[in-house]
């Protein structure tokens, strides 16, 4: 029997309300009913210092961006949900994908990235849904190796998307998301033919 494909997903907002998350949320059920393995992690349980060549050169690279990296090397594909800050991405996504694209144990740093599939959503206040933000991110995972998924999710007026309940006030939304987690999965399986999807 052949092995599930694995996605491991994160937010780049660790705010308890973020609409980011609750976009997230949507897609990593979706992924799970679609069958794969889903690892929803939270940024905010593996706090890392702002990157600094020479801490890295004293001290090696952090215990949290090493557990980042097993994770990262353990799973298939990445469902990645964050916000813009002014036009681009976040401080806290840009600084763990620099720590966790450090080399370590006799490991590349972009092993962990290299040949995965990555499915990128944003969730925004602007009429333009966080777009110019997944653009950037869009260019740092290609630079380090992943194959980025060619459609993405970006969420416009999101402030006014969800419910009481966190579920979509637009139910096409959801199947926009839901067909999304399907393509992302469809990838990674193309990536990895020795995967069941």
């Amino acid at each position: 029997m052949k092995p599930i494909i694995k996605i491991l997903a994160f937010s780049g907002s660790t705010r308890k309300a973020s609409l980011n998350l609750k976009l997230l949320n949507h897609a990593v059920a979706a992924a799970k009913e679609h069958g794969a393995h889903v690892t929803h992690i939270d940024l905010r349980e593996f706090p890392l210092p702002i990157y600094d060549g020479d801490l890295e050169a004293a001290s090696g690279v952090p215990r949290n961006a090493m557990s980042l990296r097993e994770l990262l090397l353990a799973h298939d594909g990445l469902l990645i949900a964050s916000p813009e800050y002014n036009g681009s991405v976040t401080a806290l996504l840009k600084n763990t994908l620099d720590w966790c694209s450090r080399p370590a144990d006799g490991i590349d740093g972009l092993v962990p990235f290299r040949g995965k599939a990555v499915g990128l959503m944003a969730a925004s206040l602007s009429p333009f849904g966080g777009l110019r933000g997944i653009i950037d991110l869009r260019g740092i995972m290609a630079k380090m190796g992943a194959v980025v998924l060619a459609e993405d999710v970006a969420l416009p007026s999101a402030q006014n998307a969800f419910d009481a309940d966190d579920s979509f006030v637009d139910p096409n939304i959801g199947k926009l998301v839901h067909q999304f987690a399907a393509n992302l999965i469809g990838l990674s399986a193309k990536l990895h033919p020795e995967i069941e999807k």
